[in-house]
């Protein structure tokens, strides 16, 4: 996942996206002291999170955007005629200090948050949206910009300025620019309320999944976890004040690890019953009236700017364009995905009959018996991989290894540079040609200040206009075992590596003039193309080869057990279809809705669009429900979740090139990295996939990935 754009309010981001420039502005109201006052004198202005403290972000945040604000005022009253300098690339230049402040303060308020983050994110979103809506509803700015956009054609712009120019203007039309004085009122008070909502959903979510927890008597309650794990468990309950009692936190999708392993079929339905109910149920975090209250503004807000429904004004500006064309991408998976999952359910309760389990499959027992199936189908288990899938070892024996065979990438970590959390990492990555391309921050451990998932972010972005060099950073949940013990990764949190790297990638690669366009500034069905490219390198066998050795022997992992890995990844494919799909279903029912459609009921909407989406099939239900869906509802995927599924037929069809063309060769990542990771969001994505490919891309090689090919 990305977050580059979502951290930063959206408001400010398409404004101000540069973190640092070459030379320091004033900042005449804002403390010398203030580590935001100035450019970070470090290496690639990487933030001083050791000079930074919980009262620094505030000040800095109001200083700037009073900056701004007296630069817009400047550009928009300037009493010489417009030019793409004295307007557009002013405008690119303005609001350093607060882009400096906005990317650290957004990124740790996901990575380390505290209740003083929390306090001021929810100070904060009103005013950062207000100060959005003052700059891109300012009529004699956009008049500016309308005056230039209009005579685009006789500018004599190089391509990317001109399709600069082009980007402004629409940001702005979207944004509500050519509304009347009376109806931009109304758009600010439905932005300011939206920004209170999703700083309530996010938040809300992170407390419940905190909450949450399912609290168990004995350790016997708990068999089928490792000792190891039942003392975490154990420690937990402890920390919470609940001794000589084990507790398991829920966290991020409904599926819970430990439901693979618990052979307590009760403790099991606990668990998926804990986590189903996120935000739903009552108490101070419940979810229901906000999601109802969000998806009336949204809709309220696309009907302002002209449009049937919030999904209709968000695809326009992405690669699908409408409602029709996601509808019709989803259904053609929803049939053969809940047929795959109803076959995959069959042959589960086939076990369970087998053993006289005298019960009919449920959701909550679906990881147990499917992992037997695999077993029985394969000869191997999920927990026979893990040793061989050491965590420092899958970075730099993998994804570092992979990086540089593709693209000729060096790594080397470095112990200088602060960090804000003790199990932070820090690389300096090279180019084929030995010079310094970016600095790469790893943080993959799980923390209670932390919210759930994985993704990428850019504290410093690409720029040549600005002088700025990627600081990126990549962010997993893992476990963190006991001290002295491995870091061990199930194969999906090896996946989720190599896929957040290729998105750390696409920062890194950027190779832009300006910053509106840097690194993964690209419509959100297309930024998670070159993550989900990235993932082929994790099965490789050159690269594998490389990286899964046992963390005890150091032995490779046999030839037999790898066979097996390759020939089961299509394996439970209708499970992982169907339950995307339920997501990424009820995230376009809620978003297609007009005004007048928005329901009461939010858990009985949500169950009807299931139903009439075709994906309603109970042993599997949506990764994400309505009340905890943070990426729609809080993040920057609202009428968006259907970004990954768009973004692999990309990718699938990505996957055939390289492999038509030899595969992993220095001369395929170099052309890939030409064609499409260095030009961040220059020109049309569409446009640049056809260069890159020579056709649009097929649905048919997804469905053959999938196994979801009719038979």
């Amino acid at each position: 996942m990305i977050r580059t754009n979502l951290i930063i309010a959206a408001s400010i981001a398409a404004i101000c996206s540069v973190a640092n420039a070459a030379t320091a502005e004033p900042a005449a109201m804002l403390a010398a002291s203030n580590p935001f006052a100035k450019v970070s004198p470090l290496q690639y202005g990487y933030p001083q999170f050791d000079k930074i403290k919980d009262e620094d972000y505030a000040p800095a945040f109001a200083e700037g955007m009073r900056q701004q604000a007296a630069e817009i005022e400047k550009i928009a009253n300037n009493k010489a005629p417009a030019t793409f300098d004295n307007t557009i690339v002013a405008m690119e230049k303005s609001g350093r200090l607060l882009a400096r402040v906005s990317s650290v303060f957004g990124n740790l308020s996901g990575a380390n948050t505290n209740d003083t983050f929390k306090a001021l994110e929810r100070d904060l979103s009103p005013k950062r949206s207000a100060h959005g809506d003052a700059i891109r509803l300012n009529p004699k700015l956009y008049a500016r910009i309308k005056s230039l956009y209009d005579k685009r054609d006789t500018l004599k712009l190089d391509a990317e300025s001109k399709y600069l120019l082009e980007r402004y203007h629409t940001d702005f039309v979207r944004a509500g620019a050519k509304l009347s004085a009376t109806d931009k009122d109304k758009l600010k008070a439905m932005n300011s309320q939206l920004a209170k909502l999703q700083t309530t959903f996010a938040q809300n979510v992170l407390e419940e999944a905190n909450a949450s927890a399912l609290i168990v008597d004995t350790r016997e309650e708990l068999a089928g976890m490792t000792d190891k794990a039942i003392d975490a468990a154990a420690k937990v309950a402890a920390a919470r004040g609940l001794e000589g009692k084990f507790a398991i936190p829920v966290v991020n999708t409904t599926g819970q690890a430990n439901l693979a392993v618990l052979t307590n079929r009760s403790v099991r339905e606990r668990l998926m019953a804990a986590s189903l109910a996120r935000g739903s149920h009552g108490g101070k975090f419940d979810n229901t009236a906000v999601v109802l209250e969000l998806a009336k503004l949204r809709a309220e807000k696309a009907a302002l700017l002209g449009y049937a429904s919030f999904a209709a004004y968000s695809l326009e500006d992405q690669t699908a364009r409408t409602p029709e064309a996601v509808n019709e991408l989803l259904s053609a998976f929803a049939r053969p995905a809940v047929a795959n999952a109803k076959k995959e359910g069959a042959e589960i309760q086939q076990v369970i009959d087998k053993e006289n389990g005298g019960f009919q499959l449920a959701a909550h027992d679906w990881s147990f018996y499917s992992d037997k199936v695999r077993a029985e189908r394969f000869n191997f288990d999920q927990n026979q991989l893990k040793p061989y899938f050491e965590l420092n070892s899958v970075l730099v024996n993998g994804v570092f290894f992979a990086a540089n065979q593709v693209y000729g990438l060096t790594f080397k970590e470095r112990k200088d540079l602060p960090v804000y959390n003790p199990d932070v990492r820090t690389f300096d990555v090279f180019d084929a040609d030995g010079k310094q391309l970016a600095i790469f921050i790893a943080d993959f451990y799980a923390r209670g200040n932390k919210r759930g998932g994985a993704w990428m972010n850019a504290y410093v972005s690409q720029s040549s206009l600005m002088g700025t060099h990627p600081v990126v950073a990549n962010h997993l949940n893992v476990p963190k075992p006991a001290d002295g013990e491995p870091t061990l990764l199930t194969y999906d949190e090896l996946r989720t590596l190599f896929h957040e790297f290729g998105h750390a990638l696409h920062g890194m690669f950027s190779n832009v003039k300006y910053p509106r366009f840097s690194g993964t500034s690209v419509p959100r069905d297309f930024v998670e193309f070159p993550s989900q490219v990235n993932e082929m390198w994790a099965t490789e066998p050159k690269v594998l080869a490389n990286y899964a050795r046992h963390y005890q022997t150091g032995a490779a992992m046999p030839q037999e057990l790898l066979d097996k890995v390759i020939a089961s990844k299509k394996f439970n494919e209708g499970f992982r279809t169907t339950e995307y799909l339920g997501a990424a279903m009820l995230d376009q029912k809620w978003h297609q809705l007009g005004v007048a459609q928005i329901p009461t009921d939010v858990l009985g909407f949500e169950a009807a669009a299931l139903k009439a989406a075709g994906v309603d099939y109970a042993p599997v239900p949506p990764r994400y429900r309505t009340t905890y869906f943070s990426h729609v509802f809080s993040g920057g995927y609202s009428a968006g979740y259907y970004g990954y599924l768009w973004a692999e037929r990309l990718d699938a069809e990505t996957v055939l090139w390289f492999n038509e063309n030899g595969g992993m060769l220095r001369k395929n990542g170099d052309y890939f990295r030409k064609m499409l990771l260095s030009k961040g969001g220059t020109m049309d994505a569409m446009q640049m996939f056809r260069e890159f490919r020579g056709h649009d891309p097929k649905v048919e090689p997804l469905l053959e990935r999938r196994g979801l090919t009719e038979k």
